[in-house]
């Protein structure tokens, strides 16, 4: 049977929506982005060991990420403590709770999301936290990364360039209708596993032009290509569920050293009706 699958961009239904993690994936591995994106493949293999141990800090770092919402709309700690169920998300609750960032005075947007327009495509990113106050935006990320990752790692992640640049580009609807000086823009990686080291990531017009330009330029490389190569850097294939189509290995990496499980497997589902959204 002849595959019907879409190879290229030009064989998607337009406007295609990029997200940090699409537009990562194909940093990482070209062939990644289109197996996941473009022919749209079930995962053939897991991509952490063990499954168990990996399966459950995947479900607590969900968990985690639901409570920290919910608290952040109104419902007290103490009343959604029960909720943590292990080991990890107890510790990690409890490290939020007695260590977490003081937003009180900031007008908070959790759970957010932003979409601009990207050439003939779309950029969309959904926040875990931000916090308005004066004019100047803090993006919260929750992280429980088992290890805690150096910030000049994170700062190169095209999370962290991605979601500064977005607020600075589509974030007026949070700030009463103003646009966001890229110098009052900082981004924070908070750890569950170690809340006193979180890494704040501060910002400024320089690293905006350069962050948009790259990302206007990713795309476009993206949209026309037409080869989407496997990467050369065979530790990408460590974690990676295609690495069996791909004759990288069948056995996993250990869970302790991939990226924060909350990320694992994100996929951006939206609903263009109920965000904002800057005109194309």
């Amino acid at each position: 049977m002849v595959s019907t699958a879409p190879r290229t961009m030009a064989d998607l239904e337009q406007p295609f929506t990029f997200s940090q993690s699409s537009l990562q994936d194909y940093a990482d591995c070209p062939r990644r982005f289109q197996l996941r994106y473009l022919e749209r493949l079930p995962w053939p293999a897991l991509e952490t060991e063990p499954a168990s141990e990996a399966e459950n800090r995947q479900r607590d770092a969900q968990l985690f990420h639901r409570l920290v919402q919910q608290h952040m709309l109104g419902l007290p700690a103490a009343m959604l403590a029960p909720l943590a169920d292990s080991a990890d998300l107890k510790r990690w609750w409890q490290n939020f709770v007695s260590g977490g960032p003081d937003v009180g005075a900031h007008a908070l947007h959790t759970e957010r999301s932003l979409v601009a327009p990207l050439g003939e495509h779309r950029l969309v990113a959904k926040y875990d936290l931000v916090a308005v106050r004066g004019g100047e935006a803090l993006i919260y990320d929750w992280k429980t990364h088992a290890r805690r990752p150096q910030d000049a790692a994170l700062a190169a992640r095209w999370q962290t360039r991605v979601y500064r640049s977005m607020i600075v580009r589509a974030g007026a609807e949070l700030n009463e209708g103003t646009s966001f000086d890229p110098s009052g823009v900082s981004m924070i990686y908070w750890f569950a596993e170690f809340p006193t080291q979180p890494a704040r990531l501060s910002y400024d017009a320089q690293q905006y032009k350069r962050d948009w330009s790259a990302i206007e330029s990713l795309s476009r490389e993206i949209a026309s290509a037409r080869e989407f190569p496997l990467t050369e850097d065979r530790r990408q294939c460590r974690f990676c569920t295609y690495r069996s189509l791909c004759d990288r290995g069948e056995t996993a990496g250990p869970w302790q050293e991939a990226d924060d499980p909350a990320a694992w497997g994100d996929q951006v589902s939206i609903d263009f009706e109920q965000i904002g959204e800057i005109e194309f």
